[in-house]
């Protein structure tokens, strides 16, 4: 069990902003020393600023995570400044909106590229670093309730989370296996004011497409940020349960019980053999109720 977090090293993706700031904020708060990675290397620049001026020992790395390059170089950065790594959080992710027919190549190939061999890269390039420490460490993947169903008009996106649940979940028992000191999370929110609505500003040139957004893409980007903007859960929320769960060892970290009950209908639609039940009209049901 990983519970002495003073003095340990931390490496985030994702770092910028959103949840992977506030991961790197409840770390400082703690003590970590951090290693911050981020496509945005303004934002990323600032970031580490801040920490340095709040006297938390930090780097920051430009990385796209899509790269298993520029993943295994974050990594050789990590151990020339601080010699070891503790903890991670593969947390780095992006959204793309939309019909699935309607959706492009580009949108796959970025929304996989980061959400899913984001995850990979770190899996692959920091697990084998932590066995090799033989002491204990911890990998967090950010993955989604949309990991854990399947709401319209997020096809990508959902499939995305599916993958790094499965992903996880392998890893989980991969690691048991092997009798291993690092254990892992899965992290599973909801609906929570961060920059995720808005990850489309940290799109490659050479993954946009010239053609103007469907409708359908459209009305799903409208409605993701009124429902990222109505979170009452904060970043920071997520980041103290977060901590809690690797303090305590537990492999879920499902922040928001709430979804259980669209996870516990899609299950029964599975072993009933019915068609799948939008779970997004239990949220619309909820509002009436309410």
């Amino acid at each position: 069990m990983f519970n002495d977090f003073a003095g340990k090293v931390a490496v985030i993706t994702g770092a910028a902003s959103g949840f992977g700031r506030a991961f790197a904020d409840h770390g400082a708060a703690l003590g970590m020393k951090l290693v911050l990675a981020d496509v945005d290397e303004a934002a990323l620049a600032r970031a580490v600023d801040e920490l340095r001026a709040a006297h938390v020992k930090a780097i920051g790395v430009r990385t796209d995570v899509s790269r298993g390059d520029e993943v295994e170089a974050l990594a050789q950065a990590a151990l020339d400044a601080f010699g070891r790594v503790h903890l991670l959080f593969n947390n780095a992710g992006v959204g793309a909106l939309g019909h699935l027919w309607e959706c492009s190549a580009n949108d796959w190939a970025w929304v996989f590229g980061v959400n899913v061999l984001g995850v990979a890269h770190g899996v692959r390039v920091f697990t084998p670093i932590m066995l090799r420490q033989n002491e204990p460490a911890h990998i967090v993947n950010t993955a989604s309730v949309a990991g854990l169903v399947s709401a319209p008009a997020m096809g990508i996106y959902n499939a995305s989370k599916h993958a790094v649940v499965s992903l996880t979940e392998t890893l989980y028992h991969d690691l048991r296996n092997a009798g291993a000191s690092v254990g892992c999370s899965l992290l599973c929110p909801a609906y929570v004011p961060t920059g995720i609505a808005d990850s489309a500003r940290a799109r490659p040139a050479e993954l946009r497409d010239d053609a103007p957004p469907s409708a359908s893409r459209l009305a799903a980007d409208r409605q993701l940020l009124r429902a990222v903007q109505s979170g009452r859960k904060s970043a920071a929320d997520i980041a103290k349960l977060t901590f809690d769960a690797v303090r305590e060892g537990r492999f879920y970290v499902l922040t928001h019980p709430s979804i259980l009950a669209a996870v516990k209908l899609r299950h029964a639609d599975i072993e009933e053999g019915r068609a799948p039940t939008d779970p997004m009209s239990l949220r619309r049901e909820a509002k009436r109720e309410g």
